[in-house]
């Protein structure tokens, strides 16, 4: 797979959208919970996605592990199944919303297969500390099965994102070796460092020679951290970034809730590509309204758009 010159659009958050289905999330799973037991809503979630303007999808497989499986009585190779689900599923829905809305002509959608970080199994919250007593190599091995289950599945990509820690990305970049996939790889910040704190220059310098990485960039942060984390991640690679932030709201861990102003702005999109940016999308509470309007103001400031 290789990036065009113009940025394609990826979608928003999986989670609010199957919430805004009705669906309960309340579970250590998250979302992969749904593999098992609600198919139908995954897949519906995708579609609407697409009918905003998604041309990538990223699957539902960020919380989806074998240990966490495991934890539920789901065997091995149920597990890997499962796993692999979450790619039929984002490929299912691309050809079927692709057939009935085309992107603005191009009725390729692109599935990314997502890896998230190990504090994300771990359900903790840990995932925005990184930093878990774990080495390189102990990081690799829980990585490399669930990676291994993703890419046999046949995704267009592997998305290893939301990643707290530069020492894991290593670990989930050398995971990945192998898989013949092209990666991006995201990290996700609290200004100019990882949420371990290491500035971003070091951070982005483990995917800087890497022909395997498609991108770098960030995600699940504030839309007011993007824009010096893209330029970071483009000076230190040379690649073109990839970025999705969250709403902009805060989250209240007392009262359950997101409060605060969205602060996410489709108007940002234009610097945001101008810096080197090449995918771009939403994260958490950003959902097919935010999308369609990105997608909007992307296709009006392309050539002959």
């Amino acid at each position: 797979m290789r990036l065009p010159g113009f940025p394609l659009i990826l979608d928003g958050g999986l989670s609010n959208q199957l919430e805004d289905q009705g669906c309960d999330l309340r579970d250590g799973l998250w979302s992969a919970r749904l593999l098992a037991d609600g198919p139908q809503q995954i897949e519906a979630a995708h579609i609407a996605y697409v009918r905003a303007g998604a041309q990538v999808l990223v699957t539902s497989s960020y919380q989806a592990s074998f240990e966490g499986f495991a934890r539920r009585g789901i065997s091995r190779a149920e597990a890997a199944r499962l796993l692999g689900r979450s790619v039929t599923l984002a490929r299912n829905a691309a050809r079927a919303a692709a057939e009935e809305f085309p992107v603005a002509g191009e009725r390729t959608v692109r599935v990314a297969a997502s890896v998230g970080p190990y504090g994300a199994v771990l359900a903790d919250g840990s995932e925005y500390r990184g930093r878990y007593g774990l080495s390189v190599a102990s990081l690799e091995r829980f990585h490399r099965p669930r990676i291994e289950a993703l890419a046999a599945a046949g995704p267009d990509l592997l998305a290893l994102e939301t990643v707290p820690d530069a020492d894991e990305a290593e670990a989930m970049l050398r995971a990945a070796r192998g898989t013949g996939l092209p990666v991006w790889l995201s990290y996700t910040v609290a200004g100019e460092r990882t949420r371990a704190g290491q500035p971003l220059t070091d951070a982005f310098a483990v995917a800087a020679g890497n022909d395997q990485v498609l991108a770098a960039g960030v995600n699940c942060c504030a839309p007011e951290d993007v824009l010096a984390a893209v330029r970071h991640a483009v000076a230190a690679t040379g690649k073109p970034a990839v970025l999705y932030p969250n709403s902009g709201e805060t989250w209240d861990a007392a009262g359950r809730r997101r409060r605060g102003p969205v602060t996410f702005d489709a108007a940002a999109a234009g610097e945001w590509v101008a810096a080197g940016a090449r995918l771009v999308g939403g994260c958490c509470r950003v959902g097919p309204d935010r999308i369609a309007a990105l997608a909007a103001r992307l296709r009006a400031s392309a050539p002959g758009g």
